[in-house]
């Protein structure tokens, strides 16, 4: 009798789960962007959200909930269910930030917290100054910022963002020395830098080209190890600074222990999303390129990349703000 029932149960367990995963999706999809609207990592959600809806014809809600550089909402995607009805659009800062959190202190495995569904793009920052900067490369910029007893400012978007991370890997690639001066999102910094009041940016390209093209801003640099079409002209800052490279991935997560057949689904959706004209219109609009990549493949990417900044930040002793 005993048997029967277990033969029974398992018979059951068989046949319901892949139905599960072949049924799906069959209601909303919650997206949660762990920043503000408008942002890159917003924008690129909002693509991703039409390529699911236009293949499912599920709903696809997209949902800002910034807060601790990322991690607000990077958490609440930790603790969700893991049945594919809640992602993440993660993107570089948001998951160093988690691992800030963890008890050990020790680099984050994400495989364990988070289930990798798809890369969408890795692109480039400028390294920008004002115009009355008198320098013309990042060589330059160097120079300048060891003639100067305190150093440079660098403006960015927060404690841990890209954007700080980026200006701290610089100085200590370079032995410079350069205060962090700290703003709540990237316009403001923008502005200041324009004005003059702080020296350096590490900034997303199209946000500051119109800057670049106005003669407001000079572009010392792409932050990649090779120079990008989208800013023609401008070299790589590792022709100056050997080995430099600060690039912010964008990409789509679940919570850890989401079914790898929904995963699978999900990452093919997004995969023939990135071979249309309009997806690499919009990424070009964002100064990126598709980088599409298994499920597997992005998950070494992200540990790759935690791991770089994880080490930079205790290097430098960066006390990052922690959200449980």
């Amino acid at each position: 009798m005993l048997f029967r029932m277990v033969s029974t149960v398992l018979a059951f367990c068989a046949l319901t789960l892949p139905v599960s995963a072949a049924s799906y999706p069959d209601r909303t999809i919650r997206m949660i962007v762990p920043f503000a609207a408008g942002g890159a990592t917003d924008v690129l959600a909002r693509l991703v959200a039409q390529a699911l809806n236009a293949k499912w014809g599920q709903p696809v809600v997209v949902e800002n909930q910034p807060g601790a550089s990322g991690a607000i909402g990077t958490r609440a995607v930790m603790k969700a269910a893991p049945d594919g009805y809640t992602l993440l659009m993660a993107s570089t800062g948001s998951l160093p930030m988690v691992s800030a959190g963890a008890d050990d202190g020790a680099p984050l495995d994400v495989s364990k917290v988070l289930s990798p569904i798809a890369m969408g793009a890795a692109p480039a920052y400028l390294l920008v100054v004002p115009s009355t900067l008198p320098v013309t490369s990042a060589a330059d910029l160097v120079r300048l910022a060891k003639e100067k007893p305190d150093g440079l400012t660098f403006g960015s978007s927060g404690v841990g963002a890209a954007s700080h991370l980026s200006g701290v890997l610089f100085a200590s690639s370079t032995g410079i020395k350069m205060l962090h001066v700290p703003y709540r999102g990237t316009s403001p910094a923008v502005t200041d830098l324009v004005a003059g009041r702080i020296d350096v940016m590490f900034a997303p390209g199209p946000v500051v080209q119109p800057y670049v093209q106005s003669g407001h801003l000079k572009a010392l640099g792409v932050t990649d190890t090779k120079r990008s079409k989208f800013y023609p002209g401008v070299p790589a800052v590792s022709e100056s600074v050997p080995g430099y490279q600060s690039v912010g991935w964008f990409g789509l997560l679940a919570p850890a222990h989401t079914p790898p057949e929904i995963v699978k689904q999900i990452n093919q959706v997004i995969i023939a999303a990135m071979d249309t004209q309009e997806f690499r219109d919009h990424l070009a609009m964002l100064g990126a390129e598709p980088e599409p990549k298994t499920p597997e493949e992005f998950g070494h990417y992200i540990n790759s990349d935690i791991a770089k900044w994880a080490k930079l930040i205790k290097d430098n002793d960066i006390q990052l703000p922690v959200t449980k």
